[in-house]
């Protein structure tokens, strides 16, 4: 490659990732005021959807974090993010302590954030590559940047996804408990956080064991936290 090549090279680089960044600047952005129609979870399984176990189904309901219990709230903090008011988008300490654990351990312990779930759901997609998972962490911080932590969790709470083709608090609320997110009960928001990071190998309408002494975990973290102040 001749010096006049490199030096276009180089300019063609430095133009395309101007545009990247800029143009993810202006995604998160808008998600910051608009709410995302769809995220890439829930294309992926719509092609990953099999007709021989059953009907295709899509629920989602987008609403307003105070139309959703504080319960809901409460349950997946003690769940999935002890320190979420506290922490700018990655748990290090957590990390750290999930590494001991697996060492030791056979079931493998994560330590994402809902902030760096938030950013897989909504901007990334599906895979354990470094090259999601580096910008999984420049979408996180972005996120923390850019959006208030109230704004995270009604994201984060209105795409999980909570069963098979069922996404959303809203939709999981009226699904297995026909009623709204607003109704939610303590034990109700405890076991639909309980069924997490696994909603298609657990059900809770129909709780094992296992999911049952989970959620009972779940309602004793929630009262030893507290309630998380959004």
């Amino acid at each position: 490659m001749s010096a006049i090549q490199r030096k276009k090279f180089l300019g063609f680089i430095k133009r395309f990732l101007f545009v990247a960044f800029s143009a993810s600047i202006f995604w998160v952005m808008l998600y910051k005021y608009l709410n995302p129609p769809i995220t890439s979870l829930m294309f992926i399984r719509a092609l990953e959807h099999d007709k021989s176990k059953g009907k295709f189904r899509f629920q989602h309901r987008w609403v307003s974090l105070d139309k959703i219990s504080e319960n809901m709230v409460w349950a997946v903090v003690a769940a999935e993010d002890n320190n979420f008011t506290t922490h700018f988008g990655v748990d290090w300490e957590a990390i750290q302590k999930a590494r001991k654990i697996n060492r030791y351990s056979r079931i493998k312990h994560g330590a994402s954030t809902i902030t760096q779930q938030t950013a897989k759901n909504v901007f990334l997609f599906p895979s354990r590559t470094y090259f999601r998972k580096a910008l999984e962490l420049y979408f996180t911080y972005l996120m923390e940047l850019l959006w208030s932590k109230r704004r995270i969790m009604e994201v984060y709470l209105n795409v999980i996804e909570l069963g098979r083709g069922i996404y959303g608090v809203e939709a999981a609320a009226q699904y297995y408990y026909k009623k709204s997110a607003s109704e939610l009960s303590a034990s109700e928001a405890a076991m639909l956080a309980a069924i997490l990071p696994a909603p298609l190998r657990r059900n809770p309408a129909q709780p094992s064991s296992y999911l049952i002494n989970r959620q009972q975990r779940i309602l004793n973290l929630m009262n030893k936290i507290g309630k998380p102040n959004l």
